[in-house]
């Protein structure tokens, strides 16, 4: 009788101990497959992170290459002028050689009408090289930069890459951004290959309050300007 009441006992304990060990087994079981579904959420994030830096790449490789082909068309645009230029000195030097000929053709006149006359081609040649020269001054200070350059990486949704991008195209201080005409804000676009972004994302507003020195209202619109999560 004793025998079979010690049986039952170490039968019971055993009983309870295998449920207490299974207890605790199970808890850890469900612990790890936690940690699973975090390690697994972790790196889906991480591959969107990826494939969206890599979409970033590509657009930032092809505005390299849209700058490159860009400037690799500079010297052929300044052959082109050089050689619109050409005809046109021909057609200035036109006059000149008409009245010459027209002299010789001529009888005799006396000297003063001689220097009168050639004094009239020389002025005429040369007056639109003074016309020229305030036309070529306009066509070059739009492509000037004034001032110091302005650190543009304040600007929500200006990075290191859009910030190179856009000193590669001379824009280096907030009041360039700030004057930006919807044709400016097209072609810069264009260039980045952005959609919208600028407007979206209020670059010349922005521009505006840091060119006027306004940093307290500035700071209160965009408090999220100079932060990591800036861009």
């Amino acid at each position: 009788m004793s025998t079979f009441f010690y049986m039952l006992l170490a039968f019971v304990v055993g009983i309870l101990v295998g449920w207490f060990i299974w207890g605790r087994l199970r808890g850890e079981l469900d612990s790890l497959r936690g940690d699973l579904d975090r390690t697994r959420s972790e790196r889906d994030r991480l591959r969107a992170d990826s494939d969206r830096l890599k979409g970033e790449l590509d657009a930032c490789g092809r505005a390299r290459a849209d700058l490159e082909s860009r400037l690799r068309d500079a010297p052929s645009g300044k052959a082109g002028t050089d050689k619109t230029a050409a005809p046109a000195a021909a057609l200035m030097s036109t006059p000149a050689a008409a009245t010459s000929a027209a002299t010789k053709a001529a009888p005799a006149k006396p000297a003063a009408a001689k220097k009168t006359a050639s004094a009239k081609p020389a002025a005429k040649s040369a007056a639109p090289k003074k016309v020229a020269a305030p036309a070529a001054k306009k066509a070059a200070a739009p492509q000037a930069a004034t001032g110091k350059a302005d650190n543009l990486r304040r600007l929500i949704g200006i990075g290191p890459v859009n910030e190179r991008l856009l000193k590669g195209l001379g824009v280096t201080t907030y009041a360039q951004i700030a004057a930006w005409t919807a044709d400016d804000v097209k072609r810069i676009e264009e260039v980045l290959n952005f959609d919208g972004r600028i407007a979206r994302e209020k670059w010349i507003e922005q521009a505006k309050l840091l060119a006027a020195g306004n940093e307290a209202e500035f700071a209160r619109q965009f408090p999220t300007a100079g932060t990591a999560s800036n861009t």
